[in-house]
């Protein structure tokens, strides 16, 4: 295995083909170039040599998205050292216990999150340091000092304290070097790491951003996912980094209306975002010009039901590609494409990537449009669950074929199709109901927004489908309208039994709905 480095492929290959000075990143009305988005890199490196982290140690990081979250990305990785992007979403107890099972050295936070400190060094007896993002907006370094460590709170090292940005050596590694990981949040609330080796982020760039995207240095990518997210992380790094195009990050909490400022403001060619968001664009955002930039929306995360797909596509002219990804794989395998979309399912198999579907016999299932488990097998797998060898075992399985834990179908013309997660299908009157199935069909009633539907027992201990509804801005659910509304359009065996009207909906950090709480509350 000859040597490779994720991050010398990110950087250090753009910079020597000659985008040095091309925009790597837009951040907050600036540009940060390849050039100084390097230098900032061996910034990082010279920090992780003097706090004296060495290969192989992980540095947990609590980060707004901002160049210097990328620099800590990248520049650990090219030193050989383990970044752990965490959600900023977490609790300071969800954050501890994160970097207790990684055996952090070091936590890397900005300053939102400085209240977690305290906490989280009391529980990670391993922690040796913890660094402070203290950086202005802007494509200028602070200069070295200039908070100094003695202002740093909560016994924190400023990141202004590490000023040395000369060149670093790239770190002696392999494509199958461990390079980052992920804390895959799940829907059963048990985080694990999945680790992902340096191969892993150019095979991505590969097969989906290169075949499927088609990206040019041309592109301007905006995200409503963040970093820390295994989508976000390929929308504003891998993607942009590859092609040698633009990044544009937000690091507040994104809403509809910020986003869609941000994309008039920046004029993006290409927009990500989860199902849920697209929803709340198109309850609050009516300009058909506020995406006019964008050539086409990704959206992945749970299945984005037919209806949002045909008028978002609708509204802002332009294709929306819905596609299912993992943790486990670090971004999309099956996917709709720019000439070809079919509302409702996750498209076709992204080229480099292998999927199979299993009965419960465990055969391959071969009929077109019949249930099954959904298997995938590609260039981008992570090689397993930190300290998880049951996890990991389960899931992780012979011959590289990974088990997502999704139940699909698979039609006679390859596209595949959302049924639920495998602990999510709901039989009801004894016939297996999806629950994407019916909640795409709420939430073409006008007044809801978001739906969530799950199975309950019911009196006599019988299965029958229950669904959570949100509803649109200024709207008022009334269940029995509902209730009209799905026995028009879908089978009787289908139709919700109870209808709840809801603030909002549990989601995991990824915006995965925890459809378990929801059936826990029914259990309360």
């Amino acid at each position: 295995m000859g040597a490779y480095n994720a991050a010398e492929w990110l950087l250090d290959r753009n910079v020597a083909t000659g985008n040095g000075a091309r925009t790597a990143v837009r951040y907050r009305g600036a540009d940060i170039t390849y050039g100084a988005m390097l230098r900032l890199t061996w910034r990082v490196q010279r920090a992780l040599h003097e706090l004296g982290i060495g290969a192989g140690e992980r540095v947990v990081l609590v980060t707004n998205d901002s160049p210097e979250m990328i620099a800590w990305l990248v520049g650990s990785m090219r030193s050989g050292v383990v970044p752990v992007p965490v959600s900023t979403m977490l609790t300071a107890t969800d954050i501890a216990a994160i970097v207790a099972d990684a055996d952090a050295a070091a936590l890397v936070v900005s300053g939102d999150y400085l209240g977690h400190v305290p906490e989280v060094r009391a529980a990670a007896g391993g922690l040796r340091h913890v660094v402070h993002l203290d950086e202005p907006a802007g494509s200028e370094p602070a200069p070295a000092g200039e908070s100094g460590e003695a202002a740093a709170p909560n016994g924190t090292r400023a990141w202004s304290a590490f000023g040395d940005d000369a060149e670093m050596p790239v770190a002696e590694t392999t494509g199958e070097s461990a390079a980052f990981w992920l804390y895959s949040s799940g829907t059963t609330g048990l985080a694990k790491g999945v680790m992902h080796v340096h191969r892993s982020m150019q095979a991505t760039y590969d097969t989906y951003a290169a075949q499927i995207l088609r990206v040019t240095p041309d592109d301007r990518f905006l995200s409503v996912a963040k970093l820390f997210f295994a989508f976000g992380l390929g929308n504003s790094l891998t993607f942009p980094f590859g092609a040698g195009a633009t990044a544009i990050l937000e690091p507040a909490r994104p809403t509809p209306p910020s986003m869609a400022a941000l994309a008039v403001a920046e004029r993006p060619t290409l927009f990500f975002a989860a199902p849920g968001f697209i929803a709340g664009l198109l309850d609050t955002v009516t300009d058909p010009a506020t995406f006019a930039s964008v050539r086409a929306t990704v959206t992945a995360g749970e299945s984005l039901p037919a209806a949002l797909q045909q008028r978002f596509a609708q509204r802002f002219a332009h294709p929306v590609l819905d596609g299912i990804g993992t943790s486990e794989a670090l971004h999309i395998f099956l996917s709709n494409t720019l000439t070809a979309q079919a509302p409702g399912a996750s498209g076709w198999l992204v080229p480099g990537y292998e999927a199979k579907l299993l009965g419960d016999d465990g055969i391959v299932v071969t009929s077109p449009d019949t249930p099954g488990y959904l298997h995938v097998r590609g260039p981008s797998t992570a090689t397993g669950y930190w300290q998880r060898p049951e996890a990991t075992a389960a899931n992780f399985l012979d011959k590289g074929w990974l088990r997502t834990g999704d139940v699909y179908t698979r039609a006679a013309d390859d596209a595949w199709t959302f049924l639920g997660r495998n602990n999510d299908m709901i039989k009801a009157g004894g016939i297996w109901v999806s629950p994407a199935e019916v909640e795409s069909v709420l939430i073409t009633h006008p007044d809801v927004l978001e739906a969530a539907v799950v199975g309950a027992r019911n009196d006599q201990g019988l299965e029958e489908t229950v669904a959570f509804l949100l509803p649109r801005a200024g709207r008022t659910i009334d269940p029995a309208a509902i209730d009209a509304h799905c026995r028009e359009h879908m089978a009787v065996f289908k139709r919700p039994r109870q209808i709840h009207v809801v603030d909002e909906l549990p989601k995991t950090a990824t915006g995965k709905i925890q459809r378990f709480k929801l059936r826990d509350s029914l259990a309360g």
